[in-house]
């Protein structure tokens, strides 16, 4: 089954850290930027943090100097470690990316993950 499956969500205590992982499963990452977005509750979804396919990076401003997100091409998958979180960034943290499935011929798709919760409190 083609699919984006994130990892690495749950609770923490304010000022600590948080490693996501977001796998390519049934196809590999496109040539395309991947990036990670969440949503808190009543609040719009927004993007946290993009990487491109040569590991060039891109933050949010509330984000930038905390959370560090990475690329492993060979092994089709993105991580997000966050640290000195704190309770404003709690939400559902998604993956999206535009996977290639490969065959004859071959296909895009652009997907989601299923979110993985994140909540930081005390």
């Amino acid at each position: 089954q083609v699919q984006l499956v994130e990892s690495g969500g749950g609770l923490v205590q304010p000022g600590g850290s948080l490693r996501l992982s977001c796998a390519a499963s049934g196809a590999i990452f496109s040539v395309n930027p991947v990036g990670w977005y969440r949503q808190a509750p009543g609040k719009e979804r927004e993007l946290v943090a993009s990487v491109t396919h040569s590991n060039s990076a891109d933050y949010a401003d509330s984000v930038k100097g905390r959370f560090t997100i990475s690329r492993d091409n060979a092994e089709n998958t993105v991580y997000l470690q966050m640290n000195s979180l704190q309770p404003e960034d709690t939400a559902v943290y998604y993956c999206n990316a535009q996977l290639l499935i490969l065959g004859d011929p071959y296909k895009y798709l652009e997907a989601w993950g299923q979110g993985t919760l994140v909540t930081v409190s005390s």
